[in-house]
């Protein structure tokens, strides 16, 4: 008969040899993890390069005639005819609008009869003078009669003159009811049709001179101080990329537009038959850098705990780091950088969602990127 300790021995065996079995497959599991290869991500970088010393400013903005002239009657009147259109060509002495004469017409008449009327007063007053001359040297008019007959006669030849100077004005105002051109150029704008009853120095049509062109741009007030009269700029032209033309700026606003809150800026160009008016022109400027800046790619910009940041590479561990930055401004190439970076940084161009602090990296060839145009390696 069998022991009810001879039974218990192969129960304790049988867990000591799982318990042994337990520990086996955890060992092997230990070293299967440590003997995992560690994750390391290979990334896109760009390495930052000496500070720019100097930056680009570009605005954009219309190519105008530097004259612009905002023709209008000289009387007032309702508009009979207009005989040009925009983007017509005129000379000196074309007729481009009339109003209606009518009633200066009939001025001309009443200062013609007036001037008539005078002119008649004037020989009554001439005869009656003399007749006093006469009998005054005859000793028989008083010499207060002789006076008075001469003054009776200035005072008609003035009469006179006054007619036929309002004869002359109305003549004038005839002639203001047509409305010429005064010197060659292209109209461009029609402010006023036929049928309307416009007042003297309405604006009718407006004429650009031929000559010089220029382009207008409007410039913010943190700028403005970098544009003085006779800095050089570069003009570019968005329906020609070929056309680039120096320019010099001419003249500057001393205001302030109240609604845009900047400033026009005139800026003359050479003469070129390929710039029309109205075209789309970009202009240019380098200024002095006061802040110092290097520049990123976009890619390369990323956030944490609401600041900005960009990951920098240790070369020595190969990890990333984040680092807090602060961005000047952003361009058509990147994000301009005035701190956080310095010269040799090696930055993450690409994937920042990616990174983690002290992640392994993977580290390219490097190329320098310049200040302005950051450039990169896979």
């Amino acid at each position: 008969m069998i022991s009810q300790e001879s039974r218990r021995v192969p129960s304790i065996l049988s867990i000591a040899l799982v318990g042994a079995l337990g520990f086996g497959l955890a060992a092997c599991s230990d070293e299967k993890k440590a003997e995992a290869p560690e994750i390391i991500r290979p990334v896109k970088v760009v390495e930052i390069a000496k500070a720019g010393d100097t930056r680009v400013l570009d605005y954009s903005g219309a190519v105008k005639a530097r004259t612009e002239m905002n023709l209008g009657f000289r009387v007032a009147g309702k508009i009979t005819e207009r005989r040009v259109n925009i983007g017509d060509r005129v000379k000196p002495g074309d007729i481009l609008a009339t109003i209606d004469s009518t009633d200066y017409e009939l001025a001309v008449k009443s200062a013609e009869a007036n001037l008539a009327a005078a002119e008649k007063g004037v020989q009554t007053a001439d005869l009656a003078n003399k007749r006093a001359e006469q009998l005054f040297d005859k000793s028989v008019a008083s010499k207060s009669q002789l006076e008075q007959a001469s003054l009776s006669y200035d005072q008609s030849v003035s009469t006179r003159d006054a007619a036929l100077s309002s004869l002359d004005q109305a003549k004038n105002q005839v002639s203001y009811s047509q409305l010429k051109a005064d010197q060659n150029g292209i109209v461009t704008t029609i402010n006023a049709d036929t049928g309307q009853v416009v007042s003297a120095g309405t604006p009718v049509v407006t004429v650009a001179v031929d000559g010089e062109k220029e382009v207008q741009i409007a410039v913010p007030e943190n700028d403005i101080a970098e544009f003085k009269p006779g800095k050089k700029v570069k003009a570019s032209f968005w329906s020609d990329d070929k056309l680039v033309l120096q320019g010099k700026v001419r003249e500057v606003s001393g205001a302030a537009d109240p609604q845009s809150r900047t400033f026009s800026v005139r800026v003359s160009l050479p003469n070129d038959p390929r710039v029309l008016l109205g075209m789309t022109a970009t202009v240019e400027a380098n200024v002095t850098n006061a802040n110092p800046y290097v520049a990123v790619p976009l890619s390369a910009l990323a956030e944490k705990e609401g600041k900005k940041i960009v990951w920098v590479v240790d070369r020595q561990a190969a990890t990333v780091h984040a680092r807090e930055i602060k961005v000047a401004d952003f361009t058509g190439d990147g994000v301009n950088v005035t701190e956080g970076l310095s010269t040799g940084d090696i930055v993450v161009a690409a994937g920042t969602q990616f990174m983690s602090e002290n992640l392994k990296v993977k580290l390219p060839e490097l190329q320098a990127a310049s200040a302005d145009v950051t450039s990169s390696v896979e």
